[in-house]
């Protein structure tokens, strides 16, 4: 990148993060008599969307490679009901069914990945299969909701980090309310940050950019392109399950329908943070933003009122679009050069 000119996967950046602080200055300046300006509604964004941020950190690793995965939403849904089956119906402990679901998907992820990497099959097919399988399996567990009632599971899902440093509002009771986290979130962050380092600053990040640049060509600097794409699909495996135990957190219950379309929302979120579909480009904190545009929206409809929720999806799927259209025109001019 020459002096003094911004590189084409930077300015998707910078333009993702623009967006996202204009949006949310909008809806303070639109909804500022309900409260939009206040701490708790930026927090609620990221309590919100804790278990979506680290699936999508796991699709942009994938996309990155020239993959994709769209089994996560059902590995989600997969994951919770398997830890309110294990914990309600089995009466298994909150820590075994956890370590359960992680194997789980750390499995799930190793068999897509096999497939994929070592056979050559096409990742669509592959992960539409584990789409299908998962979903499946999960009606096959319990057709109907079950709610987690597990004592640890519920202190989990209900312990609050109160942040004092922002200050507090007295309610009616004359009690103090402090703007809060949830350790879901703290989780979420920490995993997003491990990501970036990885890709970043590993070996195995750098193979991993390369196998999505050029596979011919990364296979000729003698790397290892069967092995690194088994290990990210692995990886993935295990970030979907985490984020289904983060999805479980909020939701307290497993039931069939869970998490339809969060396959799509966390591509949408790593195209949107400027992760190519041809692979080869991607970084994380851009996957967040896009989760946070996401989040932006719903909030917007919900402080409206009167919206349909369809609305979220509608406007995704029109920043979707303008984002594939502005890749385009980037690697056209690359060609060009």
């Amino acid at each position: 990148m020459k002096k003094g000119k911004i590189d084409g996967k930077v300015f998707l950046l910078i333009i993702t993060i623009v967006l996202f602080a204009v949006m949310y200055l909008a809806g303070i300046l639109i909804f500022q008599s309900k409260g939009f300006a206040k701490p708790q509604v930026f927090l609620n964004l990221f309590i919100s969307n804790a278990g979506l941020i680290v699936i999508a950190a796991g699709m942009t690793m994938v996309m990155i490679t020239g993959g994709i995965d769209i089994s996560v939403g059902s590995v989600v849904a997969l994951t919770c009901m398997m830890l309110a089956w294990m914990m309600e119906v089995k009466g298994a402990g909150a820590v075994p069914a956890l370590i359960i679901v992680l194997i789980m998907g750390i499995l799930f992820g190793l068999v897509q990945g096999f497939l994929i990497a070592y056979l050559k099959l096409q990742p669509f097919i592959v992960t539409l299969a584990g789409m299908f399988f998962a979903r499946g399996m999960t009606a096959i567990i319990s057709q109907e909701m079950i709610s987690v009632k597990n004592e640890m599971f519920l202190r989990w899902a209900k312990s609050k980090i109160n942040l004092t440093f922002l200050g507090g509002t007295v309610n009616k009771k004359g009690a103090v309310n402090y703007p809060f986290l949830y350790p879901s979130v703290i989780i979420a962050l920490v995993v997003l940050v491990l990501v970036f380092v990885l890709l970043k600053y590993t070996k195995f990040g750098r193979a991993i950019y390369a196998v999505g640049g050029n596979e011919q060509s990364a296979l000729m600097m003698g790397l290892n392109v069967r092995r690194t794409k088994l290990l990210v699909y692995v990886i993935n495996g295990f970030l979907c399950s985490l984020g289904g135990f983060l999805f479980a957190l909020n939701t307290c219950a497993g039931f069939v329908e869970q998490a339809k379309g969060f396959e799509m929302e966390a591509i949408a979120s790593a195209v949107i943070g400027g992760t190519l579909l041809t692979g080869g480009v991607g970084n994380v904190f851009g996957s967040l933003f896009g989760v946070l545009i996401k989040g932006t929206i719903e909030t917007f409809i919900t402080f409206q009122g009167t919206l349909s929720s369809w609305w979220t999806k509608i406007t995704i799927a029109a920043l979707l679009a303008f984002f594939i259209i502005l890749q385009s025109l980037f690697a056209k001019a690359k060609e060009k050069k």
